[in-house]
């Protein structure tokens, strides 16, 4: 019998909880460790919608990226959807895990994804925190936005352009746009991430480096499959599922 604390060992092996950042919240966040699997469902956020999805699949865990919980509540009740989700998950038997900002950094991970899902080659580990990737691609800055927008099925791109044709490229899915100066250091004249700040655009403009904003859950969505299909391959008498309809919470005109 398969039991979340299974899924757990399995995650650790994938996504190591030591390669975590400080701040961030990972592992069995709702439920009991000992308790049964027989059904997953996988998204990137663990949001209403998608605890909703796992008690109508029967499901008794639900496998995320992003944490159920970040900053501890104050309260659990039916008046925030926090509250009204963790709710849901304990009236239906449901425990919840994530592997998030290990997920990130671990081989195989999420920035591994995001670089293989844009066709990076010679992909490498850069960074002093060991998060961001590096990769090539030569192409016209305009066609290169047009292939991540393909690529990652984003409604619309936000970008600076440094000046440069595309050719090295680092990634860095969801809000990586602090690491600016990680990606021109590892001489990248281009670099994919989200989230991205006003004046980060503005120094990316001044350091002559490609930024593109490419919205933090098409950049971190890619790895939602990948993370399925391991789960599912590790353990073939469970069902393992990605959310049908959870989608990006952004919306453009």
């Amino acid at each position: 019998m398969t039991t979340v604390s299974d899924i757990l060992a399995f995650l650790e092996t994938l996504a190591p909880s030591s390669m975590k950042m400080d701040w961030d919240n990972c592992g069995l966040l709702c439920g009991s460790a000992s308790s049964p699997v027989t059904k997953i469902l996988v998204a990137l956020d663990p949001f209403e919608d998608v605890c909703r999805e796992a008690a109508e699949l029967g499901a008794e865990l639900i496998v995320t990226h992003h944490p159920l919980i970040f900053n501890a509540p104050r309260a659990v009740t039916d008046e925030t959807a926090l509250g009204r989700s963790i709710q849901l998950l304990c009236r239906n038997g449901i425990s919840a895990v994530n592997a998030h900002t290990n997920l990130d950094c671990a081989d195989g991970g999420v920035n591994d994804v995001l670089a293989a899902a844009l066709g990076l080659s010679q992909v490498e580990v850069i960074g002093s925190e060991h998060l961001l990737r590096a990769g090539f691609y030569d192409a016209p800055l305009p066609d290169f936005l047009a292939h991540v927008k393909r690529a990652l099925h984003c409604q619309g791109l936000r970008y600076a352009a440094g000046g440069r044709p595309v050719h090295r490229v680092a990634v860095g899915g969801g809000a990586c746009g602090g690491e600016l100066m990680e990606a021109c250091a590892a001489g990248c004249d281009t670099f994919v991430t989200a989230d991205v700040k006003y004046n980060q655009f503005r120094d990316a403009a001044d350091l002559g480096i490609n930024l593109i904003d490419a919205g933090h859950f098409p950049t971190e969505n890619p790895v939602v499959a990948v993370l399925a299909e391991k789960i599912a391959a590790a353990f073939p008498e469970v069902q393992v599922k990605i959310s049908p309809n959870h989608r990006d919470c952004v919306n453009f005109f």
